[in-house]
């Protein structure tokens, strides 16, 4: 018998890595016998680039970057040497995770760490790099980046713009002349989980500004701010990005991959899960079990458990899916090759109360299910 297990992170709780070590614990104590399989997953937001370097054997390499506001981090990224292929997280530079409550600022956040880890990247002889692009701290369309490599962003008067999304409205000159040459003979895909344009009322600003600490006011600033950017972009490359599905992404990031880096942008569940030789795995399967904090109908945009489920549903699998709670919606997720889902929780319980049992939960689960797997009838 053998069990895949490919859980996403437990937010607060487990990374990925930890929630299939815990799954397995389960599925072990029901049937020591059993070959298990564990492969960390994630759908390009944080802890992506952990995932990948579990799924894949990744060399993990720090450096010292600039955060969101400018301060000195330590921020890691992945390298497969053979491939030339690099793993960068937007999030381990950029990361709203970085930040407390009262210094989120979407104004003045920048992406100016991205760019420096994009460096490393190249000094290391990259040829291809994989861009996580969730749990970003930024709103400015890219701009932070394309300066660490390089570019140069002027007002009217020829003076460098200051660091963030804001001063962007002031955005006259665009030079692209100084980004590093090295950037032509790099392939980039970017790991998108949504697909809202850069601008409007489900751009960038308008739906994940508020949560980066930006006013409604604020809102219309920056959404002028990145039809700014992005009119003199279409200006100086002849080609306007603004509606590409997936442009609004980590605060415009998604727009500037794909009209500076040439970046393709694709779910970000389907890369990692291609890193991983999922299809591999899945056909060696007899029954997937996988997971993640919350399951509800938003899930079917993109998250990791339907990412799985679609895959394993290709092949015949069966997929359980194990979550930390079921939200409104979730019956709709199986339609898409779902055979279950259960919540964690064995008892009336808080957030609170649950978050340090996650792990126990989840073997406890297994081990349930596991045991009714093992006991079926023979038809």
């Amino acid at each position: 018998m053998n069990i895949l297990l490919c859980p996403d992170s437990f937010k607060d709780a487990l990374s990925a890595e930890q929630a299939a070590k815990a799954m397995a614990n389960g599925v072990l104590a029901a049937a020591p016998h059993a070959q298990t399989c564990c492969c960390p997953l994630a759908d390009g937001g944080e802890g992506s680039l952990d995932a990948l370097i579990a799924a894949t054997g990744a060399e993990r390499y720090e450096i010292t970057v600039q955060d969101a506001l400018g301060r000195p981090r330590k921020a890691a990224w992945g390298w497969l040497g053979e491939q030339r292929t690099a793993f960068i997280e937007l999030a381990e530079a950029s990361g709203l995770q970085h930040l407390s409550t009262q210094e989120r600022d979407a104004l003045h956040t920048s992406t100016f760490g991205v760019g420096e880890l994009f460096l490393a990247a190249l000094d290391k002889g990259a040829k291809k790099a994989l861009l996580l692009l969730g749990g970003s701290a930024t709103n400015d369309g890219g701009a932070g980046m394309l300066e660490a490599l390089g570019a140069k962003l002027h007002d009217a008067q020829g003076n460098p713009l200051p660091p963030g999304g804001a001063a962007l409205v002031s955005l006259e000159m665009l030079d692209l002349s100084g980004l590093d040459p090295r950037l032509a003979s790099l392939s980039v895909e970017a790991a998108v989980d949504v697909d809202n344009p850069l601008l409007g009322k489900r751009g960038a600003s308008a739906v994940f500004g508020p949560q980066k600490g930006a006013t409604p006011e604020q809102v219309a600033t920056l959404d002028q701010a990145l039809g700014r950017l992005a009119d003199i972009s279409a200006r100086v490359l002849g080609e306007d990005y603004r509606d590409l599905r997936g442009a609004g992404a980590a605060g415009g990031m998604g727009f500037a991959a794909r009209a500076f880096l040439g970046a393709t942008l694709k779910p970000g569940i389907e890369m990692i899960m291609q890193q991983a030789k999922m299809p591999e795995l899945l056909n060696n399967a007899d029954l997937v079990i996988t997971g993640e904090g919350r399951l509800d109908g938003q899930s079917l945009a993109g998250k990791t458990p339907i990412g799985v489920a679609r895959a394993a549903q290709r092949l015949g699998k069966p997929v359980i899916i194990l979550a930390g709670s079921l939200g409104d919606g979730w019956q709709a997720c199986l339609d898409e090759g779902v055979t279950a889902a259960f919540a964690l929780a064995d008892g009336p319980m808080t957030l609170e109360q649950a978050l340090p049992r996650t792990a126990e939960l989840l073997a406890a689960r297994c081990e349930n299910i596991i045991r009714v797997w093992i006991n079926q009838p023979t038809p």
